[in-house]
């Protein structure tokens, strides 16, 4: 009689990392290893934390129930880590590049419609992670090299600017508070409490809210305690393509990015993987969009707590989607978030709008794009004026707005520029092309969390054995 082995499900199987309950200087936990689940649970809960401050305020923003949001970033997590056979520690959450997208869908078709440009956002993720599976992921870097990503997303955040003033103006001196908190809690605390300046920021700017009569607790009382979330079907039109294509570009990305930041980490070949997490994320937001969720992409804040704590175990993981689940079962937790002021949503977005332009500018800097090049200068010139004025343009039945024309200018500007510096022979030291684009992750959290996760990590491999779920300092 033969043994069969048994079948696992992709992403389940870890070994069990020494006692299962320290890690030592120098050591990792691995993505196909794990602690005790004590542990592992301590470590899960951390993640959740640190993405939530982010994944709630996305729905806030754009009128979408925070439960809802929640529900599928815990189903799209666990999608993403069976796709990618538990070789990617990820966590989904809401995704800052369809705030603009989302609104401006949201006014034209309500709330269906945007959700079905969710979902074709998605399914073009998923089209394009095919392609990177089987062709691999170079003629990214070569459609987007530095000069160009960054562009595309300075002007999602500068473009948000006035959405961000429109809040402020309803509540100025709640949105003060929430601007001071958010940036006082990024430079008092380090570790986990730093990178957690969104949700700090919030907190605080919640409490005064409530101090000055601006907070409406009348829909806690009549949700349950135990129930669904809400969910609501799309609908699709052809007006929103222009609005989500742009997103498609910032979602490639973010992954691509994402994974080389990971496969960094854990010191291990990831690359082969690039397609597959395309794929997954994309699967992801198309769940989202099928039921009323925000669309979806990896998060950095959770690369900070795995560059924290060294557990780059996709169990960890699992238990953060579980438990996202759980807490969007939970209605009457729903309609607490649900509570969050607009005045304190236009402070923490007028910190994240500008962290996201700025983190376009990072992108330039970090790979040393050259501004004596007058093609780079048109690339990141151009497009960016046309996100700020917000120029529109309508063909038909779809409409192009600042987002979306301002990224196909950027494309066109560096490809058709270039191609004619090469014919005329005029692009004599000026690099065009760059195939070390989206090394580094650019989430909108990043200048919170890259440079303090690689410090802590350098920090902790002095220290002595640790328990990871206890959290950082």
């Amino acid at each position: 009689m033969t043994t069969q082995k048994k079948r696992r499900l992709p992403g389940f199987g870890w070994t069990l990392h020494g006692d299962g309950k320290t890690v030592r200087p120098g050591e990792v936990v691995t993505p196909d290893e794990r602690l005790g689940w004590l542990q592992t649970t301590g470590v899960g809960m951390q993640h959740v934390v640190a993405m939530f401050g982010a994944t709630f305020l996305v729905p806030l923003i754009t009128g979408f129930p925070p439960s809802t949001t929640l529900f599928f970033s815990g189903i799209g997590t666990i999608a993403f880590l069976i796709i990618t056979a538990g070789r990617i520690p990820s966590y989904l959450g809401s995704s800052f590049a369809f705030l603009a997208p989302v609104g401006a869908a949201t006014a034209q078709y309500g709330m269906s419609g945007a959700l079905g440009g969710i979902f074709l956002a998605g399914l073009g993720l998923v089209v394009v992670g095919l392609v990177v599976h089987f062709a691999g992921s170079h003629w990214i870097q070569r459609l987007m090299p530095p000069v160009v990503t960054g562009a595309i997303v300075a002007l999602i955040g500068l473009n948000l600017a006035p959405a961000a003033w429109n809040n402020v103006n309803e509540a100025p001196v709640t949105a003060s508070v929430t601007i001071v908190s958010m940036l006082l809690a990024g430079v008092l605390f380090r570790g986990l409490l730093g990178r957690l300046s969104i949700l700090l920021g919030v907190v605080v700017g919640y409490v005064v809210a409530v101090v000055r009569g601006e907070v409406d607790f009348s829909g806690i009382g009549g949700a349950g305690w135990v129930g669904l979330p809400e969910f609501t079907t799309p609908s699709f039109h052809l007006g929103v393509l222009g609005l989500f294509i742009p997103v498609v570009l910032v979602l490639v990305a973010e992954n691509v990015g994402h994974v080389k930041s990971v496969a960094l980490m854990t010191r291990r070949d990831l690359d082969p993987l690039t397609g597959r997490a395309l794929m997954a994320d994309g699967a992801a937001t198309m769940l989202a969009g099928t039921g009323g969720g925000s669309g979806t992409t990896t998060y950095a804040e959770n690369i900070g707590v795995m560059a924290s704590s060294r557990v780059y175990s996709t169990a960890a993981y699992w238990v953060a989607g579980l438990f996202a689940i759980a807490l969007a079962l939970l209605p009457k937790f729903g309609a607490l978030i649900a509570t969050v002021p607009v005045g304190v949503l236009g402070g923490a977005g007028t910190v994240l709008y500008g962290m996201i332009g700025v983190l376009g500018v990072r992108i330039w800097v970090q790979n040393r794009v050259n501004f004596a090049n007058p093609i780079n200068l048109a690339v990141a010139g151009v497009p960016l004026i046309i996100a700020i004025a917000n120029f529109t343009m309508v063909f038909g039945e779809i409409v192009f707005e600042g987002i979306a024309l301002g990224s196909f200018a950027a494309l066109a500007i560096h490809h058709v520029l270039s191609a004619i510096a090469r014919w005329r022979g005029t692009d004599v030291g000026f690099a065009t092309d760059d195939d070390d684009a989206l090394a580094t992750p650019f989430n909108a959290e990043d200048l919170a969390v890259q440079d303090t996760a690689a410090q802590d990590t350098a920090a902790q491999d002095t220290e002595r054995p640790s328990d990871p779920s206890s959290g950082s300092r």
